[in-house]
């Protein structure tokens, strides 16, 4: 009777399940699919909520459906003139992409502000008070106690040997 056959598992196989696993790659793979969804709510608070109020700001327009047509007949609507075949200029819906750009950009600039200070404190808090703090502790219970705090003189170096003569 022949033996089984044995199939090994390719290196770049191993390598490439330690790479996925890292905490990076998966902490990346989860920020995408988080501003994946981010970037949908965005994009409804522009179109839903921003643009209308923009729209009749700006006498009763219809933001999102602002273009300028190249060529071609111009239709009741964006949609409308690309399905009779017009080449246009979609201005209103390059606005509504820089409108949620500047918006996602905002929302990142403030958590990582927030996740910043958070970062801070926390360090400043494990680390403990530093030397100068514990200084000025010992100075503070000190006078508090009323014991009178010795200034504190720093030794004179030595003197250099006098030339004889």
């Amino acid at each position: 009777m022949k033996p089984p056959i044995t199939v090994s598992k390719p290196a770049w196989l191993t390598e490439f399940q330690s790479f996925i696993m890292r905490g990076s790659v998966v902490d990346l793979a989860v920020g995408i699919v988080i501003g994946a969804a981010f970037t949908g709510i965005v994009t409804s608070l522009v179109q839903d909520l921003i643009n209308p109020v923009i729209g009749l700001l700006i006498g009763g327009v219809d933001f999102s459906n602002i273009f300028v047509v190249l060529s071609g007949e111009r239709g009741p609507s964006l949609e409308a003139t690309r399905q009779g075949g017009a080449a246009v200029l979609a201005v209103g819906k390059f606005i509504n992409a820089i409108i949620s750009f500047v918006i996602v950009a905002m929302a990142i600039f403030w958590l990582l502000r927030v996740l910043t200070k958070l970062r801070i404190h926390a360090k400043a808090a494990a680390a403990g008070p530093t030397a100068q703090e514990k200084l000025l502790a010992e100075i503070r219970d000190l006078l508090r106690d009323g014991r009178p705090v010795a200034p504190v003189v720093p030794p004179l170096p030595p003197s250099p040997p006098l030339p004889p003569g």
